[in-house]
């Protein structure tokens, strides 16, 4: 199986950017959409962002015009550009495929505090 690692996230004040990467063990990305999901403290982890394959993207109304996904396909890292961010982004932040058929990694933690 694929193994999935994300990385990038940190303590930003709100209003800042990060961005935030995952690299796959193995070529998935390029056979595959790619998602993004978060989990925030005390909820269930949630779709942030996903892609078809060489086609469009489509972003949750929470974080569209803040988030931006992309994808490095020759070196097995999807990345997620993270703009203005606010207090309610706070979450653990995961990749997955758009489907959800890798096991899920250790998630990165994004922290939003003044």
């Amino acid at each position: 199986q694929v193994q999935l690692v994300e990385s990038g996230g940190g303590l930003v004040q709100p209003g800042g950017s990060l961005r935030l990467s995952c690299a796959a063990s193995g070529s998935i990305f390029s056979t595959n959409g790619m998602g993004w999901y978060r989990q925030a403290p005390g909820k269930e982890r949630a779709w942030v962002e996903s892609d078809i394959r060489g086609g469009n993207t489509f972003y949750s109304y929470s974080v569209k015009g803040r988030f931006t996904f992309s994808r490095d396909n020759a070196k097995n890292t999807v990345y997620l550009q993270v703009y203005n961010l606010r207090l309610e982004d706070t979450a653990v932040y995961y990749c997955n495929t758009a489907q959800v058929t890798q096991p899920w990694g250790q998630g990165n933690q994004v922290t939003v505090s003044s």
